[in-house]
């Protein structure tokens, strides 16, 4: 749920970020990238504490709110680079051609077009997002103790490692698992929406 929830977050705010900073370019793409590459400069998990400190404490809520914002420059970036292309196509000049306004131009014509690198992007976040709230409640700074998660899980099951492994190990190899099982389908998803490779294969 967390890294879903997360995902969802980072989705949102890094494609409208990378959407208006493409389309509109000037002074809105390099404020809106400086902040970008402001925030790139910074280990997401360190930035994840950071935001967890100044949202104040614990909680699922803010886990997902402090690693979703530590994780909006990776789809803002995609997002920007994917716009600068399909700006220029052809579709795009005839929308604006027949008067379409810009808001609708990115809703309908540039967005759907950009979804592929975004789909198999979330693929590749989620798994992040995982490993991201499994450490913070490893470490004591992710949801609460009585919530339930892989991380506290693992934290717990350290003092009784000697007499119960598999209170640590369990969990620890649930979090390889899904971990795996999200990148193997984000492969996938990469050579499903690959065109060039399909052809070469072809």
């Amino acid at each position: 749920m967390v890294a879903l929830a997360t995902v969802a977050v980072a989705f949102s705010i890094g494609t409208t970020i990378g959407l208006l900073a493409g389309f509109h370019g000037g002074g809105i793409d390099s404020v809106l990238m400086r902040y970008v590459d402001f925030q790139w400069a910074f280990p997401e998990l360190i930035l994840a504490v950071g935001i967890i400190a100044v949202t104040g404490g614990l909680g699922v809520l803010n886990v997902v709110i402090a690693i979703g914002i530590a994780y909006i420059d990776d789809f803002a970036r995609l997002v920007r680079g994917e716009v600068l292309l399909i700006r220029e196509e052809e579709y795009v000049m005839a929308a604006r051609a027949v008067g379409m306004g810009d808001r609708r131009i990115m809703v309908r014509e540039i967005l759907p077009n950009a979804v592929a690198p975004l789909i198999f992007q979330g693929t590749l976040m989620i798994p992040l997002a995982i490993l991201a709230e499994a450490g913070l409640s490893f470490l004591g700074l992710g949801v609460t103790p009585t919530t339930p998660t892989w991380g506290l899980l693992l934290s717990d099951g350290r003092q009784f490692i000697d007499q119960a492994w598999w209170i640590s190990v369990m969990p620890g190899l649930a979090i390889m698992v899904t971990v795996l099982a999200f990148n193997m389908l984000g492969d996938g998803l990469r050579d499903i929406f690959d065109v060039s490779e399909a052809g070469v294969d072809d």
